[in-house]
């Protein structure tokens, strides 16, 4: 083969320089919106907390003030059940952000295949894992109980110990007052209210991660390029997803 015709097939095989910058620049805008949405969930769950905070200061003050008097009864059912409605919106939301950031990452997965596909003289300097890795290089991953360690799980218990609380009074109330009512009322409604919310959330990622392996699948039926980059969603030992840091 001469030279001119190896030049040839070297401007056919290697990427346009078009398309090296709009790669590059896709890579810095996904990492950004994965910044986003770590800092909107981080935010959100702040001010949930914050609001919590306050609101169970002034039950207190209200105790203080006026004693477990009807006072007291009315506010705390009017702040519990507002309190856990927010706390319902910001675990939704924390879930869709995880999604999110799941979703940029597993793009961002696709982007490095691209690199190491067509520059493997970087694997040296790279870290360079399997594609079923490559959302684990990023902060993806972790075991089977990842999912009651996320920003949306840890809403969702405050969110349940308010529904609980919220029910207990009320059961004290109906029950002339009664400790041990309230007390097994408000734990049962608390666990099953974190166990929907969790499942909730583990379905969630179910689907956002079934929607990935059909693209992945997708782009290897195609023998599209792209499929240099595939970054299957990491699984555990039982075939279920692994959750995001957020």
């Amino acid at each position: 083969m001469t030279r001119r015709e190896t030049d040839a097939e070297r401007a056919r095989t290697e990427p346009r320089p078009a398309a090296v910058t709009f790669v590059t620049t896709e890579h810095f805008t996904l990492q950004g919106a994965r910044s986003s949405t770590i800092a909107e969930t981080t935010g959100r769950a702040t001010m949930f907390l914050g609001a919590v905070s306050g609101g169970l200061v002034a039950l207190g003050l209200i105790a203080t003030a006026a004693g477990v008097s009807t006072a007291f009864y009315a506010f705390a059912l009017i702040l519990l059940p507002a309190l856990a409605l927010l706390g319902l919106v910001t675990f939704h939301r924390a879930v869709q952000s995880g999604i999110e950031d799941f979703d940029y990452a597993s793009r961002i997965a696709r982007l490095r295949g691209y690199y190491f596909h067509f520059a493997p003289e970087l694997v040296d300097y790279l870290r360079s894992v399997p594609p079923a890795e490559r959302l684990r290089v990023q902060g993806i991953g972790g075991s089977r109980w990842q999912k009651f360690f996320t920003a949306a799980a840890m809403v969702g218990l405050v969110t349940a110990v308010l529904a609980g609380s919220m029910v207990g009074l009320l059961t004290a109330i109906a029950s002339g007052h009664m400790l041990v009512a309230a007390i097994t009322a408000g734990v049962l409604v608390a666990a099953a209210v974190l166990a929907g919310l969790i499942h909730f959330q583990h379905t969630s990622w179910q689907r956002a991660a079934a929607r990935v392996l059909a693209d992945d699948q997708t782009d290897t039926n195609d023998h599209h390029p792209r499929q240099a980059g595939i970054g299957v969603a990491p699984r555990c030992a039982d075939g279920s997803i692994r959750y995001d840091r957020t």
